[in-house]
C-alpha cells in the first residue's frame, strides 16, 4: 500500500515552530493547543527538532491560522519572522553577519533541505546586491500558494536581519501561474556607505571635467572658484561617507559584539554542562548499585543545574511500568505521590507524555501544558494537576536501543522558560545514566545468580540428611545477627553469610554411615568426620572467589578452631583464627547443641547458654559469645518468648 503524497512528510517542525513564536508575540488570543488539534498535530511534536509534518497537516494549519487571525498575509509575515534573532538563535545570527547578504543568500540553497524535503533550491549570485533562486518542485509533491508566500517573506528576512532595506522581489517565474517552478530574483540596495561612495567617486570625476574646461576659459576663476569648490565638494561627500561607514561599521560591531557576547555565554553553558556531565560519568562509575547511582545523579542535578524540581522514573523488569526512584525540589507530599504513582507501558491506549517518551525514544519541552490538556489522559493530567506542572522537560533514558526509563526536570518556582537547548543537556546526561543501570543491572543480575548457586550448594548438604536440614540457614542466620551486634562492615557481613551458607560443604564427601550414625562416633569416625573441614576448603577453592568474597574458603575451612588452640584442623589459636571463623564457631556450636541430632536430643536454651558461657575464652572468644548472647537476649525478649534468667543463667 503505497502512502499518499499529502501523507508524507516534507516539512520540518521548525517551520511551524516558527508560525507559533510569531502567534505567542502578535495573535496571542489564539488558542495554540486548539489550532494544532484541528491539523492534527501534538505540540510536543513542533518542539521536536528531528520531527516532520506532512503537506496535509501543514495545509491544515494554515487554513485555521488565516481564518483566525484574517490577515491573508500571514504566511509572508511569519516568513520575515524566520530570521529574527528570537527565532534563529544567537549562532546562526553571528555567522550570518560574518557572510554578508549575498552569501547568506546563497546559502538557502544548500540549508533548505533541513527544512522541506518537497522541493529543490537553487541559489545563483548575478552580482554583489543581486542573486536568482530557484524552487523546483519534487515529483509528487502538491505545495500551495501560501507556501510560496512564505518563501518570499524569509528572502526579506534575510536583508533585514543585515539592517538594510526590504529588497526588491521579482518572480518571473511561478508554480502557481502555471510554470514548472518557482523564480525570484532577489536585489536589495547597497548600503548608505556604499551609495555615498558612489556620489563621491561621480562628484569627483564631474568637478575634474569643470575645472579642467574652466581653466581654458578662464584660469583665473578656476584657481579662485571652480577648484575650490570642487574640491570642498569632493571633501564633504567623502566626510559623509565616511561619517555612514563608520556609523554602520559601528552598528556592526555592536551586532557581532551582541552575538558574540551570547555566543560565548553559550560556550560557558555548554563548557560547564560538559563537565557536569563528565562529573555524573566519574561519579557513576563508582557505584554499584541503581540506588546509589540515581541518589548521585539527582545530588549532581540539584546542585549544578537551574532546574526547580527533577525525577527519574525507570521500567521495572518486564517493562509494563514507570514508577518514581529518586527526585529533588519535591514536597513530601508531592514525593508520596510520586512514590504511589505508576504509568502503565503495556497499555496501548496510553498516551502520556512519560509513555510515549519511553516508547518513541523522543524528548519532549512542553512550555504550557495546558495547551496539551486534551491530549493527555485523565490519569495524567490528574498527575499533572496534583503536581503543579505548568512546563516540563522529560528524556528518554536509553542503552543501546533499549528504554530504562524517563529523566524529566520542570521549574514551578522560578518559572525560568525552558529551551531546546535544555533537552540538548538533559539528552548528553541521559546516556550516563542508562549505561550506569545497564552495568548495575549486569552486576546485580550475577548477583542474583551467585546467591542462589550459593543457596543451592548449601541445600545440597542439608539433603544429606533431613534431621539436619535447615542447619546452614539458621548457623548463617545466627552468624549475621553477631556481626550487627559487633558492627561489621556491609561487605564483610556479606562474606560471612557466604561462609557460613557453606561451612560445612565438605561433609558432602563423608559417608552416610558415619552421618546418620545414630549414637557417639568411635575414633577412626570422629577422625573421618573432622576431615570435612579441609574437604570444605579444597572444594570452596576450586569456585573462584573474588573480590569481598576471596577469604569464603578459609573462613568457612577454620570454624572448627578454638581459642586455646585445640580445634581442628590447624590447631590454631586466638587472633589466628580468622574473625568471621569465630564467628561461625559460637553460631555453629549454639545451632548444634540446640537442635536434635541422631545421636542426642536438643539442648534445652537454659543449659546451651550456660555451656556457651562455660566456653568463652576458652573455646570461643568471649567478645563473640557476649555479642551472640545479646543479639539473641533483644531477639527472644522482644517478643517475650525467653525471660532473660534462661540466658544469662542470672
Amino acid at each position: 500500500m503505497k502512502t499518499k503524497p499529502d501523507n508524507i512528510p516534507l516539512y520540518n517542525s521548525r517551520l511551524i515552530d516558527t508560525y507559533i513564536k510569531l502567534i505567542k508575540k502578535k495573535y496571542n488570543y489564539i488558542n495554540i493547543s486548539e489550532l494544532l488539534s484541528y491539523a492534527r498535530i501534538m505540540p510536543y511534536q513542533v518542539t521536536d527538532e528531528g520531527h516532520w509534518f506532512t503537506q496535509e497537516q501543514v495545509d491544515l494549519f494554515y487554513e485555521r491560522l488565516e481564518k483566525l487571525t484574517r490577515n491573508k498575509d500571514i504566511a509572508r509575515e511569519a516568513g520575515r519572522y524566520s530570521a529574527l534573532p528570537d527565532t534563529i538563535g544567537a549562532m546562526r545570527q553571528y555567522i550570518l553577519g560574518l557572510v554578508g547578504p549575498a552569501k547568506a543568500y546563497e546559502l538557502i540553497g544548500k540549508y533548505a533541505p533541513k527544512f522541506t524535503k518537497s522541493s529543490i533550491y537553487e541559489s545563483k549570485i548575478k552580482n554583489s546586491n543581486e542573486i536568482e533562486i530557484t524552487v523546483t518542485p519534487k515529483e509528487g509533491t502538491h505545495e500551495k500558494q501560501f507556501q510560496c508566500d512564505n518563501r518570499i517573506g524569509c528572502f526579506e528576512a534575510v536583508a533585514l536581519m543585515f539592517k538594510y532595506r526590504l529588497p526588491e522581489i521579482e518572480h518571473p517565474e511561478c508554480l502557481f501561474k502555471g510554470d514548472n517552478v518557482c523564480r525570484y530574483i532577489v536585489s536589495w540596495r547597497e548600503s548608505q556607505f556604499s551609495f555615498w561612495r558612489k556620489i563621491r567617486n561621480y562628484a569627483a570625476v564631474f568637478f575634474s571635467v569643470i575645472c579642467i574646461g574652466s581653466f581654458f576659459i578662464s584660469p583665473w576663476i578656476t584657481l579662485t572658484m571652480s577648484f575650490p569648490v570642487s574640491i570642498l565638494t569632493v571633501l564633504s561627500l567623502s566626510l559623509y561617507a565616511k561619517i555612514m561607514e563608520k556609523q554602520e561599521l559601528s552598528t556592526a560591531i555592536d551586532s557581532i559584539r551582541s552575538s558574540s557576547d551570547k555566543l560565548i555565554e553559550q560556550i560557558d553553558v555548554n563548557y560547564n554542562n560538559s563537565l557536569m556531565i563528565n562529573e555524573i560519568g566519574l561519579s557513576l562509575s563508582k557505584q554499584m548499585d541503581i540506588d546509589s547511582i540515581l541518589s548521585n545523579v539527582i545530588q549532581i542535578l540539584e546542585t549544578r543545574l537551574y532546574y526547580d524540581r527533577g525525577m527519574i522514573l525507570l521500567a521495572n523488569q518486564d517493562n509494563t511500568m514507570l514508577s518514581f526512584r529518586a527526585g529533588f525540589g519535591y514536597t513530601p507530599e508531592q514525593l508520596n505521590i510520586l512514590k504511589n504513582t505508576w504509568f502503565h507501558l503495556n497499555m496501548p491506549e496510553s498516551k502520556g507524555l512519560f509513555v510515549v517518551s519511553f516508547r518513541e525514544q523522543k524528548p519532549f519541552l512542553i512550555n504550557n501544558i495546558d495547551e496539551i490538556e486534551r491530549a493527555l489522559s485523565s490519569h495524567s493530567l490528574e498527575f499533572a494537576k496534583k503536581m503543579g506542572a505548568k512546563s516540563f522537560i522529560c528524556c528518554p533514558i536509553i542503552y543501546e536501543g533499549e528504554s530504562l526509563g524517563i529523566l524529566a526536570v520542570d521549574n514551578i518556582k522560578t518559572k525560568r522558560p525552558l529551551v531546546q537547548s535544555d533537552i540538548s543537556l538533559l539528552m548528553g546526561v541521559a546516556p550516563e545514566i542508562g549505561i550506569s543501570i545497564h552495568n548495575c543491572m549486569l552486576v546485580e543480575a550475577k548477583e542474583r545468580q551467585f546467591k542462589s548457586i550459593i543457596q543451592v550448594l548449601a541445600a545440597s548438604i542439608d539433603a544429606r540428611d533431613s534431621l539436619t536440614a535447615g542447619h546452614s540457614e539458621k548457623v548463617t542466620e545466627y552468624a549475621l545477627g553477631i556481626c550487627n551486634e559487633m558492627g561489621l562492615p556491609k561487605d564483610y557481613r556479606e562474606m560471612i553469610r557466604v561462609a557460613s551458607l557453606l561451612h560445612d560443604y565438605g561433609k558432602i564427601g563423608i559417608k552416610d554411615s558415619i552421618l546418620k550414625k545414630e549414637g557417639k562416633l568411635d575414633i577412626e569416625e570422629r577422625a573421618e568426620i573432622e576431615t570435612h573441614t579441609e574437604k570444605t576448603k579444597k572444594i570452596l577453592e576450586q569456585i573462584s572467589f573474588e573480590g569481598i568474597y576471596r577469604e569464603v574458603p578459609l573462613i568457612a575451612a577454620c570454624h572448627h578452631e578454638k581459642i586455646d588452640g585445640s580445634g581442628y584442623p590447624r590447631g590454631l589459636k586466638g587472633e589466628e583464627i580468622p574473625l568471621g571463623a569465630r564467628v561461625i564457631a559460637v553460631a555453629d556450636f549454639f545451632e548444634a547443641i540446640t537442635s536434635k541430632r541422631h545421636y542426642r536430643d536438643p539442648m534445652p536454651l537454659d543449659t546451651a547458654f550456660q555451656l556457651l558461657n562455660e566456653e568463652a575464652g576458652k573455646s570461643y572468644d568471649k567478645k563473640i559469645v557476649d555479642a551472640f548472647i545479646k543479639y539473641f537476649t533483644d531477639l527472644n525478649q522482644a517478643t517475650g518468648l525467653l525471660p532473660l534468667h534462661k540466658i544469662t543463667g542470672v
